[in-house]
């Protein structure tokens, strides 16, 4: 019999019990004598056989599997939140389950619910934004959810992140003080939670204490897009800029190396994330270090307290964040 091939019939029937005792041993049930337990394990161990999560969670109520919601595979920013995330299910035992949201020709809602309905026993959120849509998702189910890289503005779902406000303050105030005044925020989504409600409310609010006029330039989301948006930055006189994606930075660099213009000299900019792409840019990028794997691991953390019915001691975590100079700022 090969290993696939062998379920909780076989081992019912090879240890002359039922099913539901099988069952039983296998999640762990104290109401089973001593005698029968360890027959059922020597069946089980002679047939190699591997429960089903799905189906030991059909009795315990738990499947120790744990859905993972990312906007975008590709991202590496979400790549390394991730790998916090996976080493800590790792050692509590959970299972994760990956659901991207990018390019999907389903709506999010019905996305998400088609996770939940994988009976997961908990869920982490991943993204800039948190839409109605994923509320309306969350708010139909008792699933334990927590979310890394977003808040919920009603703060309803526990978050961990850093200050977006005050990163935000602190990059620009940083490039204000490098003599560069005429600033711009190049971002992705403009009406995504965190840069509407944080990132751009935070640069708005620094521009009007610094009587600068606000520059924001949305929907960009790739190295092409930098690369063409340059010409724009170049015509409104922009000579300092805070980038919330790393590839979109590397175009608007590579693009004002190719005009002649003189970095970080005549124009700076700052990336709001480190991801390894930061590092690998020639000139390499200053940004503002997110611990990420710090950030998925806390998350995860969070959320087996939450599954177990534990307390929590914070509903918003932010963790501490470094803003790291580089070559495409100077380093006063």
């Amino acid at each position: 019999m090969h290993k696939q091939d062998v379920t909780i019939y076989d081992v019912a029937r090879e240890a002359k019990v039922s099913m539901a005792t099988v069952s039983r041993v296998v999640n762990g049930n104290s109401n089973v004598r001593k005698e029968t337990r360890e027959r059922v394990m020597e069946v089980i161990k002679r047939l190699h056989y591997q429960p089903n999560a799905v189906a030991q969670g059909l009795a315990s109520k738990r499947t120790t599997t744990v859905g993972l919601v990312v906007p975008d595979l590709t991202n590496l920013y979400f790549a390394e939140l991730s790998k916090g995330i996976d080493d800590i299910a790792h050692l509590y035992k959970y299972n994760i389950i990956i659901t991207s949201i990018e390019n999907q020709l389903v709506n999010e809602n019905q996305t998400i619910q088609s996770l939940l309905n994988k009976q997961v026993d908990g869920v982490i959120y991943m993204s800039n934004d948190l839409s109605d849509s994923t509320i309306e998702a969350f708010d139909r189910t008792n699933t334990p959810v927590v979310l890394a890289g977003t808040v919920d503005s009603r703060g309803k779902y526990p978050s961990v992140t850093i200050d977006y406000d005050e990163a935000t303050l602190d990059v620009f105030g940083q490039l204000y003080q490098d003599g560069k005044h005429h600033l711009a925020w190049v971002v992705g989504d403009t009406e995504s939670s965190v840069n509407r409600d944080h990132r751009i409310k935070a640069y708005r609010e620094f521009c009007q204490e610094k009587g600068m006029e606000p520059h924001i330039y949305g929907h960009k989301t790739n190295y092409h897009d930098g690369y063409e948006l340059y010409a724009d930055l170049a015509k409104d006189g922009i000579d300092g800029v805070v980038v919330t994606r790393d590839l979109v930075a590397c175009g608007i660099l590579n693009a004002a190396l190719d005009a002649g213009k003189s970095v970080p000299d005549d124009f700076e900019i700052i990336t709001a994330s480190a991801t390894p792409m930061a590092q690998v840019a020639r000139p390499s990028l200053t940004c503002v270090k997110q611990p990420l794997y710090d950030m998925g691991a806390v998350a995860m953390r969070l959320l087996t307290k939450l599954m177990n019915n534990e307390d929590i001691d914070e509903q918003e975590i932010k963790l501490p964040y470094e803003l790291m100079r580089k070559a495409t700022t100077l380093n006063k």
